[in-house]
């Protein structure tokens, strides 16, 4: 055995890089996950693919839909952003859109952006890009988009039949072509142009569906918006409009969804849903992804107990999905719910799509920042992706994200409160010091020592993204605006 191992291994050594071996339309074709939507659509034409209120889609239409050809440039969906009107209009500006699929509810949100853009150009030759509105049932209010069409948009379903239905679609002959062109949320700075390959949406897609067991018949809750991160880089069966813990609840009765994603700040939304708007015991396991901000023990340890199977996942727009991923081991059945909750909230270890990965760097899976040289050769320094992110690594090689590096403050859980989030303001004495934004819990009715201490915080709405992450940049413009924090010689407190 050893000898023919050798020898096999001698006989690949001999042939590596052999000009008489090259690739061919037989041998090798580039990688781009729309083989699957293909797939699909001849496997299984009649199943449905998508259902959005009254609306359903088998895979055949989506398969028709998605493969007509209409524009060779960038289009962007205002379908789930959740951006300020500024915040678009320099996406659509920056990544030179040519089209704009938005919803009708979100109809006002484009077009202030719109204005923006052509009040900003200088040199007079503004051309707008196509406006594509989505509409919705007979049930909803049908005035945003009527004015919409005089104003000169499209209506979607009458945009589709435009493409030809005779075009034979082939695939890109270089699996490094671009397929995507995602925008950073815009979390801890202004939004960043990612473009991501063919290659890099393909592997995460497999690597997505094999760590969270999406078997045969499996239902996707779409909860996330499409602007970020390529939605986590999930296929989708299900969509919903307004996320609420009452149509999270709904669709699972309804449809038999089987996983969905959310972040931590969505656990606490499902978790505080009063009793009239769930549908507990739930009838069958619900397999939930969760990332963005690590998600405390407790939270976890909850979702557990209402029949939620939570996977903590961590990555970000430029990895194109989860990277890594909290891979439960058997052994951790004998340990207590809180000890399992604890070793659940770390980060855990790459995923099968990642090379290496490591608490100082880790690999990335975007080509590049769009149209920002100085961002990629920050972020690519010395042949590794930096990701901006502080922890550590446990003696089991599972990793824990401690904060992100620009959250630290340099300067010399409280039952009441639901959300909170500390950034830094300007210190007279001490350089900075910790401003701390909380949200209270609903139901606080008696004013106890800790509530009036929290009477003491500076209290408004926290900014938040498309993904419910808190804008901290926001935060600390806020802070800025407050004013330097004179010498303390007393505490208040």
């Amino acid at each position: 055995m050893v000898l023919a191992w050798v020898a096999t291994y001698f006989w690949l050594k001999t042939y590596k890089n052999r000009d008489d071996l090259p690739k061919n339309g037989a041998n090798y074709t580039a990688l781009t996950p729309l083989w699957f939507i293909e797939r699909a659509a001849t496997v299984y034409p009649t199943r449905k693919s998508v259902v959005h209120g009254s609306k359903h889609y088998t895979w055949l239409q989506i398969y028709l839909l998605a493969l007509e050809p209409r524009f060779s440039h960038h289009y962007v969906s205002l379908y789930y952003f959740n951006m300020c009107f500024a915040a678009i209009a320099f996406v659509l500006s920056h990544g030179s859109a040519a089209a704009v699929i938005v919803d009708q509810e979100l109809l006002p949100l484009a077009e202030k952006a719109l204005k923006i853009m052509e009040d900003n150009n200088i040199k007079g030759k503004f051309k707008p890009p196509i406006l594509i509105v989505i509409g919705h049932d007979e049930t909803c209010d049908t005035k945003k988009i009527e004015h919409a069409l005089r104003s000169g948009a499209i209506e979607y379903e009458n945009f589709l039949p435009t493409g030809d239905p005779e075009f034979a679609w082939k695939p890109q002959e270089d699996e490094w072509q671009s397929i995507a062109l995602g925008y950073t949320s815009g979390a801890t700075a202004n939004p960043k142009g990612v473009v991501v390959s063919h290659r890099a949406a393909y592997v995460m897609s497999l690597s997505n569906a094999i760590f969270w067991r999406m078997n045969e018949g499996a239902v996707y809750l779409w909860t996330l918006p499409l602007f970020h991160s390529n939605g986590w880089t999930e296929l989708v069966d299900l969509d919903r409009f307004m996320l609420t813990a009452k149509a999270v609840y709904s669709a699972i009765a309804m449809y038999g969804v089987t996983h969905f994603c959310a972040a931590p700040v969505v656990h606490n939304s499902i978790l505080s849903a009063p009793p009239e708007d769930t549908t507990l015991p739930l009838s069958h396991t619900v397999n939930v992804n969760t990332a963005g901000s690590s998600p405390p023990p407790s939270v976890l340890l909850a979702m557990s107990q209402r029949g939620f199977r939570v996977t903590h996942v961590y990555g970000l727009t430029e990895i194109n999905g989860p990277a890594t991923v909290c891979a439960w081991k058997p052994e951790w059945n004998k340990l207590s719910p809180e000890a399992q909750a604890r070793l659940n909230a770390r980060q855990g270890v790459r995923t099968i799509c990642l090379e290496g990965l490591d608490v100082k760097d880790t690999l990335t899976k975007q080509q590049g920042y769009l149209k920002n040289p100085r961002a990629n050769e920050e972020a690519f320094a010395n042949g590794w992706f930096h990701t901006g992110d502080l922890g550590v690594k446990h003696p089991d090689n599972y990793i824990e994200i401690k904060v992100r590096s620009k959250d630290i403050i340099i300067s010399g859980e409280c039952a009441i409160l639901l959300e909170a989030s500390v950034v830094a303001t300007p210190d007279k004495q001490w350089g900075e010091s910790p401003c701390a934004f909380v949200t209270l819990r609903q139901g606080v009715d008696k004013l106890s020592s800790e509530q009036q201490l929290a009477e003491d915080i500076v209290k408004f709405s926290l900014p938040k993204t498309g993904t419910e992450k808190i804008q901290k940049h926001l935060l600390r413009t806020r802070t800025k605006e407050m004013g330097p924090v004179g010498m303390v010689t007393k505490s208040k407190l």
